[in-house]
């Protein structure tokens, strides 16, 4: 059986040709299109962005800073807006939980006609949905800035209520932005700023080595500890009810504070609570302080 001869691909010189210039061209389009493709995907090597200086940066940024502040450095107050614009935006801007939308009158005309005062006293100790300071603390904004916010969001909406005048060097806060826009106000304003350096000198002249000397050996009449407690400290500001204080005697301001648990009252004294400071400032014993809340109490019941 014989087999059948083979032939040649290429017959003539025009497939010589052909299969020459093939056989230049298709490598020649594999690279370029090789080349296209790898320089169009995304790099993550060596000279590439994932490397620059900001992208590195970013990379190793610590997850926390440390603001460190100098203590004796003049405070710089932020205004109503930044205030605003930082905190109360939140919900004004939206109405979230009941708030007056910020421009909006007829949200505000209420509010405004309930005083600057009342606006104030709200914004500190919060109202219905809204928390103490819009939830911030006396370290993150000062009274006073509080009450630029709250003057510059009232304004917006129709009231006149004038600027607060802004605390003097090294003078509290709290007291100075208190001061309404009314002549009247303003004066009683002045009685609480008075009243309220008062308390601070007398809370920097207790005798804190007596107090400690209280701590170690406890008087056997808790009542006269206590009396003696409220002598030295307490009464500095529960006398004259500086900083809000509840007065001493004064049952409709102990009300509310003594239908929580004694054990809560007792918390309070100990550890603070608002702008009153662990145990008034003193190194009295905890069963001292307790006594000075006991002493107080009974005078209102």
């Amino acid at each position: 059986m014989s087999e059948a001869p083979h032939g040649v691909p290429i017959k003539t010189p025009g497939q010589l040709i052909a299969a020459i210039v093939a056989g230049f061209a298709v490598p020649i389009v594999v690279i370029v299109l090789l080349a296209v493709y790898v320089n169009n995907t995304t790099r993550t090597g060596a000279g590439t962005d994932s490397l620059s200086d900001t992208a590195v940066a970013a990379r190793i940024a610590p997850v926390a800073q440390v603001d460190i502040r100098d203590a004796n450095a003049p405070r710089v107050y932020k205004t109503g807006e930044e205030v605003f614009k930082a905190v109360c935006t939140t919900c004004h801007t939206a109405g979230v939980a009941g708030a007056p939308k910020f421009g909006n009158a007829g949200d505000w005309a209420p509010r405004i006609a309930e005083g600057y005062d009342t606006l104030l006293h709200n914004a500190l100790n919060g109202k219905g949905g809204m928390p103490a300071r819009g939830g911030t603390s006396p370290d993150d904004y000062s009274d006073f800035e509080i009450s630029r916010a709250v003057v510059y969001m009232a304004n917006d909406a129709g009231a006149k209520f004038a600027e607060p005048a802004q605390p003097a060097p090294g003078a509290a806060a709290g007291a100075s932005a208190a001061a309404p826009a009314s002549g009247a106000a303003a004066g009683a304003a002045s009685t609480d700023n008075a009243q309220a350096a008062a308390a601070v000198a007398a809370l920097a002249n207790v005798p804190q080595a007596s107090s400690g000397a209280a701590a170690g050996t406890q008087s056997a009449d808790a009542s006269q500890a206590g009396k003696t407690l409220y002598t030295q400290v307490c009464q500095a500001c529960h006398a004259a009810g500086v900083l809000n204080a509840p007065k001493y005697g004064d049952k409709e301001a102990w009300a509310p504070r003594l239908k929580e648990p004694m054990d809560t009252v007792y918390n309070y004294a100990l550890h603070g609570k608002g702008q009153m400071p662990a145990k008034g400032g003193s190194t009295a014993s905890d069963a001292d302080v307790k006594a000075a809340v006991d002493y107080m109490v009974a005078a209102v019941k």
